[in-house]
């Protein structure tokens, strides 16, 4: 191999430095992770509470009700509910239940506004078919406070239905249910993410053929997710983040961290490989794979930054923690494993897996894809034309791409059944959307006429029903009205209410009245708004991803040929993957090939999410593929060759980087909710 002329990038300079201070990078690096855990855990990590999310209409509203009824925690709702497929709620024994769970809940202190469907004019808490009813009552505190006592509550009402074996007595709601999937769901992940970490171990072993190259990157790559888990608790006390942070930065970490570690360590080893000393075959890394490295890293921040533009907190706090975890698991790959490699030399090869270095040429090249891209490059624009169908094929799907809300069919865990049983006992009759109202007075002639008149259209429209609740605050500048939405809350017939109440009722009665505002929330409307917001400012998220991806490829190659190539094919690549999506889970192709559920349409958070994603991570891969055709272009290759041999060189790394991402990922979709199997 020829000799390399000796490279002054600020990522060669980087590896010369930790090769030459090995001891300073490694354990300043261990230094840093570990201080990252202790500081990270002391400040504490602040997440985003449920209002933090609501934007439009439901936003104004909940400003509203938060300024009339200041001292009003988040109220939680507990449901006890009784069910039997024989007798009916007119039945002494079922009488005698729904007056023994009202008693046992009574004897709490924490238990209030405790409401019997024995009580006068509380028929709206037995089930049309008379078969089933419920029991209500809000623990006392807000939901932290309730969970912590909410257990002791659950134990009563379980040795209640003992006494009772001809009902079945069960409760739920938003603190039982909810701290019982949070558990749940918590598990699940720990589960997922102890299975992803033995799964990567298995695909790099076979990658590199040896143990101790298998597990450099690995214990990288955690360390790097280690470090940034903890190091979110600074941002978040500015940006509060979303709970589920760090499963979106493990996930992130792993596939980055893993990759950059690949791309530089399989270079090194190719250099060694083709007679280099070990000096020189790690500087070559450094000059060559680590400037590739350090582009790429750039690009993938760059479009993690796009999310910042979508307006929506959960994204801004992806889009915090992504970044983070790509540019600590790029210093590492940058610094800590230069460091490592210049210590370890050919020990790097300790523990190896011989038929796995007889898959690849001495040159480093994979024998498989050799094989295939001499047949493609044969004929380059047959395969270009048939690549390029394939993609827009697998794309076409992508158009009619919609997205639906995930509903209680979409999770199937046992601790969710409850809220099933009770969907089906009382269809839609759970979370109503909630009118608030601001005036002056509340109580004047004119305000409380509209409320009265509000009622009458509500029901009169078929697709809004009772009860109506009504609440005024205690100076009686606001109030809210309770209006249930016929449907499931999350399906086309509740946002089809959801529209008749805004657009057509509240105008012709509260509308009427001057000097009041009003907004309506919900669940609904929360869900409504967030994704009218997502389409509005998808536009500007998707632009500034391409318009950077394409300044940054500009810069690194010089060349607006290959710029442009590089954003075409990558959103093709996005395109094939949305295609794939609406393919499996909209039109339910899922179902039969591979068992997923379909509910009709694509959960709405998940398409910007995958276009930052997925153009991140495939220009990722672009800019290594073309570094390399660079570096053997600028040393002499013809076009056609530098090609030939950059791909070559690559596609064995590029596939081993992809197929860990694969695995890592593939494990998610074990879990049993639509937007992870989606994801």
């Amino acid at each position: 191999m020829s000799p390399l002329k000796r490279s002054n990038n600020i990522a060669a300079r980087m590896g010369r430095w930790s090769a030459n201070h090995w001891k300073t990078a490694v354990f300043g690096w261990l230094a840093f992770v570990v201080a990252s855990v202790v500081l990270g855990g002391a400040i504490g990590t602040k997440y985003l509470e449920e209002d933090d999310l609501a934007v439009g209409e439901a936003a104004t509203a909940n400003k509203i009700i938060e300024a009339g009824f200041p001292q009003s925690p988040d109220e939680q709702g507990e449901i006890v509910l009784l069910q039997s497929k024989t007798l009916t709620a007119d039945d002494p024994a079922f009488e005698a239940a729904i007056k023994d769970v009202t008693k046992t809940l009574d004897a709490y202190p924490n238990v209030r506004k405790l409401d019997s469907p024995l009580e006068q004019g509380r028929e709206d808490l037995i089930s049309d078919d008379r078969h089933a009813a419920m029991i209500q009552f809000s623990p006392k505190g807000d939901y932290d406070q309730a969970i912590a006592y909410i257990d002791t509550i659950v134990a009563g009402v379980d040795k209640t239905a003992e006494r009772h074996p001809a009902l079945d007595i069960e409760e739920l709601g938003s603190a039982s249910t909810g701290k019982a999937v949070d558990e749940a769901f918590s598990n699940m992940l720990k589960t997922a993410g102890m299975i992803a970490l033995p799964l990567t171990l298995i695909i790099l072993l076979f990658v590199f053929g040896s143990a101790v190259a298998a597990l450099v990157p690995l214990l990288l790559a955690i360390t790097a997710v280690m470090a940034t888990t903890s190091l979110i608790a600074f941002p978040s006390q500015i940006v509060p983040v979303d709970e589920q942070i760090g499963e979106v930065i493990l996930l992130i970490g792993l596939a980055v961290g893993i990759d950059y570690s690949l791309f530089y360590l399989r270079r090194e080893r190719e250099e060694r490989a083709a007679g280099r000393s070990e000096h020189a075959a790690l500087e070559a890394a450094a000059a060559t794979s680590g400037r590739a490295v350090l582009v790429s890293g750039i690009t993938v921040l760059i479009a993690m930054a796009g999310m910042f533009l979508s307006g929506d907190k959960s994204f801004m706090s992806f889009s915090i923690g992504t970044m983070m975890v790509v540019a600590v698991a790029m210093i590492g790959s940058l610094t800590v494993l230069p460091a490592l490699l210049g210590r370890l030399g050919d020990k790097v090869e300790k523990g190896r897996i011989p038929f796995v270095h007889r898959l690849r040429s001495k040159n480093g090249e994979s024998r498989v894809w050799g094989a295939i891209l001499d047949r493609v490059l044969r004929r380059p624009v047959v395969s270009a034309v048939a690549a390029g169908a394939v993609l827009i094929a697998l794309t076409v799907p992508a158009l009619s791409l919609n997205t639906t809300t995930t509903g209680l069919d979409d999770i199937s865990i046992p601790e969710i059944e409850p809220m099933k049983r009770l969907d089906d006992a009382f269809p839609g009759g759970n979370d109503p959307a909630t009118v608030a109202i601001k005036a002056n007075d509340v109580r004047a002639p004119q305000v409380q006429d509209a409320i009265v008149a509000l009622k009458k259209e509500a029901l009169a429209t078929g697709q809004l029903k009772g009860p109506i609740e009504v609440e005024a605050s205690r100076d009686n500048t606001v109030a809210t009205v309770d209006i249930t939405l016929v449907g499931s809350g999350t399906d086309a017939e509740s946002q089809a209410a959801l529209a008749t109440l805004r657009e057509d009722v509240l105008p012709s009665t509260l509308g009427e009245v001057e000097g009041v505002e009003y907004a309506v929330t919900g669940t609904t409307a929360l869900d409504k708004d967030w994704e009218d917001k997502m389409k509005t400012s998808a536009p500007l998220v998707f632009g500034f991803v391409l318009l950077f991806a394409f300044l940054i490829m500009l810069a690194s190659f010089r060349s607006i040929v290959v710029a442009l190539k590089a954003i075409l094919l990558n959103l093709l690549s996005v395109g094939a993957a949305y295609g794939i999506l609406v393919a499996l889970f909209q039109w339910g192709w899922g179902e039969s090939l591979l068992g997923f559920q379909s509910n009709g349409g694509i959960t709405p958070w998940l398409p910007m999410f995958l276009f930052v994603i997925l153009f991140g991570l495939s220009m990722d891969y672009h800019v290594f593929i073309l570094s390399r055709v660079r570096e053997a272009y600028d040393r002499g290759l013809s076009n056609e060759e530098a090609v030939a041999y950059g791909i070559k060189s690559t596609a064995g790394v590029v596939t081993s980087a992809a197929t860990v991402m694969i695995g890592t990922f593939l494990v998610f979709a074990v879990l049993p909710v639509i937007d992870m199997k989606e994801m």
